[in-house]
């Protein structure tokens, strides 16, 4: 039966919306559908990288991982941490191969061999067709070693660290544009945690030099950890106080899961992210109107996913060893819904959320899974990340939404139907993004499109399943989207099924 459009009774559950081009909310940074890869379990050995892999290619990275990502269209990737970065001397990973030093690795009590570093993983990058935000070590380090970096990476040469690069086989500087100021640094598991004072001085210091490096690189503050830490949100007002100046955009992280099997709570979460990005705008706002600033702060919610499977497993993980299978999540069908609702919510603040990274990329909290030496495969969440990369760059516009509601264990007026709208003014296509939250009921849509006239609908993909706990393995793709949605669009008004707990892309385009 996978893959076929689940039946369900006609049940009168109704919800309406209204989209119109003059709703506006802002043009998408493509930048919202990035990701992470981290030094962290076989993120990146048995991951990315596998020398000894039949796919590999002449640099040890694995060729049908590439392709995945390369599927994915991946605009950026935060490299290298996490909380691996801040205790990493990028020195270690740059030279002769045979030179590179093995270290003791405390965030994640691994063997790090630094057989993947700065250098490679740039061109690694470039290959699958995307930027790379690079973080630097305010734990254990802090200005020398980040200007050094910056220095190494960006500047074409005649310098010190410029021409050491160009001795390493890298003539051109590799151009990153994107620069985030130390991870985490009011975790206490943070090497080298910081208080909201220490933290704000350390990055202003930061930025001031990088940016005399090189001034047209942007840079991304240390926002809270999450909006479960007791300085939230307190540390983003005291650290901005000294970096809003100096910083592009604040950094937001943020993780859900399902320990206590209530899927109707589960896939209200994303209520929790919306809270999360509107406390943080308006501490922004509030630093603004402190400083009498005319300048706008934006959000880089550069770590966001589901996270929870793994956890017992990895508590039995022995240490110091490389590449082991840590934060292996295994994603279910009801994981995706969440995500994809993770997704429209970060769509509908494409005002304030400029880029994004979905945490991580390959086997740790990931979409794509591989087996050392086997294959690689798309995980359940795999697909609402495609399909929004995919259509959802453009505008983004404010549904106008009627739906029923229910409450949860945690949150009150969830509405069944979650979505976000996307307008692609060249193509003339329109994509609505549809989460139906109902567990049991299927849902029925009417949206106002008369605003689009002659737009007609040319697809609608599904990803569905009956067994919310449905997974994928590399031997079979049991949950995976379909077109046979069935939307329709008569009279200036779409009208759609959204079977019970289900993923919607509705595509228009003017006939």
């Amino acid at each position: 039966m996978e893959g076929d459009h689940l039946s369900s009774a006609t049940t009168g559950l109704k919800a309406k919306m209204v989209v119109d081009k003059a709703f506006k909310i802002a043009e998408i940074d493509p930048r919202i559908y990035g990701s992470f890869v981290e030094h962290l379990g076989r993120a990146v050995y048995g991951g990315i990288y596998e020398v000894a892999h039949p796919a590999a290619d002449t640099y040890g990275f694995r060729n049908d991982v590439k392709t995945l990502i390369q599927e994915l269209n991946v605009p950026i990737i935060r490299y290298p941490g996490g909380n691996f970065v801040s205790g990493y001397n990028w020195e270690d990973g740059v030279g002769p191969l045979a030179d590179r030093p093995k270290r003791l690795e405390l965030a994640w009590r691994t063997i790090e061999p630094n057989e993947v570093g700065t250098n490679e993983f740039a061109r690694w990058a470039k290959e699958v067709g995307s930027e790379v935000m690079m973080a630097v070590n305010l734990g254990t380090r802090g200005v020398d070693a980040a200007r050094n970096l910056l220095e190494y990476c960006n500047h074409p040469g005649g310098s010190y660290w410029s021409d050491l690069r160009r001795s390493h086989g890298y003539e051109e500087p590799h151009k990153i544009k994107t620069w985030c100021l130390g991870n985490e640094m009011d975790g206490p598991w943070q090497i080298g945690q910081k208080t909201a004072q220490e933290y704000g001085r350390i990055a202003y210091e930061t930025a001031k030099a990088m940016r005399l490096v090189d001034p047209t690189i942007e840079l991304v503050s240390c926002g809270s950890s999450s909006t479960a830490m007791p300085t939230f949100p307190e540390w983003e007002a005291i650290t901005l106080d000294h970096t809003y100046e100096v910083a592009d955009y604040v950094s937001l992280h943020q993780y859900y899961g399902n320990r206590d099997h209530d899927s109707a709570n589960f896939l209200a979460r994303s209520m929790d992210m919306e809270h999360f990005i509107r406390t943080v705008a308006s501490t922004c706002d509030y630093v603004k109107a402190k400083k009498r600033s005319k300048k706008t702060m934006y959000l880089s919610f550069d770590e966001w996913n589901v996270w929870y499977h793994s956890n017992d497993t990895d508590a039995k993980i022995d240490p110091w060893t490389i590449g082991p299978p840590q934060l292996e999540d295994v994603y279910n069908f009801e994981d995706a819904l969440l995500v994809g609702s993770m997704l429209i919510t970060m769509l509908r603040h494409a005002d304030r959320v400029k880029m994004a990274c979905l945490a991580q990329l390959v086997n740790v909290i990931a979409p794509i899974m591989t087996e050392n030496g086997g294959r690689a495969w798309r995980q359940t969440i795999f697909f609402p990340y495609l399909h929004a990369s995919r259509y959802g760059r453009g505008e983004s516009l404010l549904p106008i939404v009627d739906s029923p509601k229910y409450d949860a264990q945690d949150y009150t007026d969830v509405p069944y139907l979650d979505s976000a709208v996307v307008y692609r003014a060249e193509e003339e296509e329109l994509t609505i993004f549809a989460v139906n939250r109902h567990l049991d009921e299927a849902l029925e849509l009417q949206c106002d499109v008369r605003g689009f006239e002659d737009y007609r609908v040319i697809e609608h993909i599904v990803l569905e399943h009956e067994d919310l706990k449905a997974v994928n393995t590399a031997e079979l793709e049991s949950v995976k989207p379909h077109s046979r949605g069935g939307a329709e669009c008569r009279d200036g008004f779409v009208h759609a099924r959204l079977s019970k707990a289900s993923w919607n892309v509705i595509r228009l385009k003017k006939a």
